[in-house]
């Protein structure tokens, strides 16, 4: 630019602008033109525009008034990078906060580290994340911030609560897992003995809580863990604590053994071996084993787990528990009219059988079954899983089932085509209801809030009489338990939201060997069925659909 000089002056480290009137040409030399002709130049120096746009000016009147002497300033200076290190008010993170310099003095991961130290910081500092820091510095521009964590701390691990530990397993679990021969063996047919326990046997163990792990800060401290809470012993019926060891539960009365939700007790137990014509119909208040087969007609009814160990046959069993069947059930439908079911099983619990067909199954758990089940109908709030647990391998084909969990099985459906209904919709319809009614209350509350959080500051105002002061100190805490409330409703309303999400990730069908045709799948209005023989896969809810994907 013509007219313009630019000197360095290392001595006083400054950079020096001198601007000649009578060889500038005024069409040329404006404010922006020569803050962009200094910065292309010496753009490593921190300018300074406000003097620049000063000597501009000044040329620009000098030349125009014919005043030809030089006009000098300081266009700019180099300047240090800048470095600053924060401690988190939790002590347990640390931020550096680097300032890119102008052409001054930067910094190197030696100096860094000298000034964390001196910044108190003493523990969990990254040499990695400083290099990063420093490798940022070198391809940013003069007056970039850089701020990164470059010191982390570790928080105190509280230890976990105490532990209860069942001695006896449930009578399900030990059907459900084959009884082991080796190591590395298993008896398929050997589903163990149903336990029952005798007074005095050892239940359940109370294992003491952890002492936590130790955490430290990042200027060094140690923070100590909670130790863990212990969690109550609560000895349930027909059992009682120990005296001599207040960590251990045993049976009061002989009976069979429910661990259920943290808490262990025990029923009477009702033995029988065979219900039918001779031996009549069984109402009993605990638990009931049939070392034999239940006949057709017959009822079983009972507060505790139902264990039977041969065949049921058009029956009705009712359970306050589980209801276990080591082998088959069998009951008469006819399709074509509304006859009822023959064999039902209504469980509060979880329902197992070996092998069914015609049956009226409905639970609050889960449904497993060993190997088939055909032509039934299934109402639970679990899953239905068809063959062993850890490799669902079994059949399942012309039932209709209405469940809130994943569906199981190595085949669905049948070669024939026969009609396999499974519906997710209530489970899905029972969050949504409660999402709607608290969703309801939250407007209620929120609106009250608003309204009242106005007459508050009405009151604020002014002057409230000594014999009404009560009233307004009542009126307070209302307010604010309102307020707690609804930040109650709004956790409540999250959680189910993310129940919401789970069901929808959790319900589908599963197949292991095949998917037949007829095989139809519901949630309200969103259906898919199977119009074609698919093979190992998995049919999912993804993206408000259906989705058949293969299991690789």
């Amino acid at each position: 630019m013509r007219g313009v000089y630019l000197n360095y002056d290392s001595s006083a480290n400054q950079l020096k602008l001198v601007i000649r009137p009578q060889e500038v040409d005024v069409k040329e030399l404006n404010e922006a033109a020569l803050v962009s002709h200094v910065r292309k130049t010496y753009g490593q120096l921190y300018l300074f525009e406000d003097q620049i746009k000063a000597a501009c000016k000044a040329a620009i009147n000098a030349q125009k008034l014919q005043q030809y002497n030089p006009i000098e300033e300081v266009a700019g200076e180099p300047r240090d990078s800048s470095v600053r290190f924060s401690v988190a008010s939790d002590k347990l993170s640390a931020t550096l906060e680097y300032q890119v310099g102008f052409g001054g003095k930067s910094y190197e991961l030696s100096d860094l580290m000298d000034l964390a130290t001196q910044a108190g910081i003493k523990r969990g500092l990254s040499r990695k994340r400083l290099e990063d820091v420093l490798q940022r510095v070198k391809t940013s521009k003069a007056g970039t911030e850089i701020k990164d964590v470059v010191a982390k701390g570790l928080p105190a691990k509280n230890g976990r609560s105490s532990k209860l530990i069942p001695l006896v397993p449930n009578a399900l679990d030990r059907i459900l897992r084959p009884q082991s021969i080796s190591l590395s063996r298993v008896d398929m047919r050997d589903l163990g003995e149903i336990v029952c326990v005798k007074p005095g046997t050892e239940l359940v163990e109370r294992r003491p809580p952890g002492k936590g792990r130790p955490g430290y800060t990042v200027t060094g401290e140690v923070l100590e863990p909670r130790e863990g809470e212990w969690l109550p012993l609560k000895p349930g019926d027909g059992t009682y604590v120990c005296p001599h060891n207040e960590n251990l539960l045993r049976a009061e009365i002989a009976g069979m053994p429910k661990f259920q939700d943290e808490k262990m007790w025990v029923d009477d137990v009702f033995m029988s071996r065979g219900v039918n014509v001779g031996s009549g119909n069984i109402n009993y208040d605990g638990a009931v084993v049939v070392n034999g087969d239940v006949s057709e007609k017959m009822r079983i009814i009972a507060t505790g787990d139902i264990t039977i160990n041969g065949f049921v046959e058009s029956a009705h069993l009712e359970s306050g528990g589980d209801i276990i069947i080591t082998q088959g059930a069998m009951g008469k439908h006819d399709e074509d009219s509304d006859t009822e079911y023959s064999g039902k099983l209504i469980a509060q619990g979880n329902v197992h059988i070996q092998h069914g067909q015609g049956l009226d199954i409905q639970c609050n758990g889960n449904v497993t079954v060993g190997k088939q089940l055909a032509y039934s109908r299934i109402r639970c709030g679990g899953d239905v899983i068809v063959g062993p647990l850890e490799n669902p391998n079994g059949n399942l084909f012309a039932c209709e089932i209405q469940c809130e969990g994943i569906v199981h099985s190595g085949s669905l459906g049948a070669v024939s085509g026969s009609h396999l209904f499974v519906d997710f919709s209530a489970g899905l319809n029972a969050i949504l209801e409660r999402i709607d009614s608290v969703d309801e209350l939250k407007k209620l509350l929120r609106d009250h809030i608003q309204r009242h959080s106005k007459k508050m500051e009405q009151f604020r105002d002014r002057q409230i009489p000594a014999d009404l002061q009560h009233r307004m100190t009542e009126l307070v805490g209302r307010y604010r338990d309102e307020r707690t409330m609804f930040q109650q409703v709004l956790v409540t309303l999250e959680h189910l939201n993310k129940s919401k999400t789970r069901y929808l990730n959790d319900i589908g069908l599963k197949a292991m060997k095949q998917l037949y045709p007829g095989v139809v799948v519901k949630l309200n209005n969103r259906t898919w069925k199977a119009d074609r023989e698919y093979s190992t896969g998995h049919v999912h809810y993804v993206g408000h659909q259906w989705q058949y994907d293969p299991i690789l």
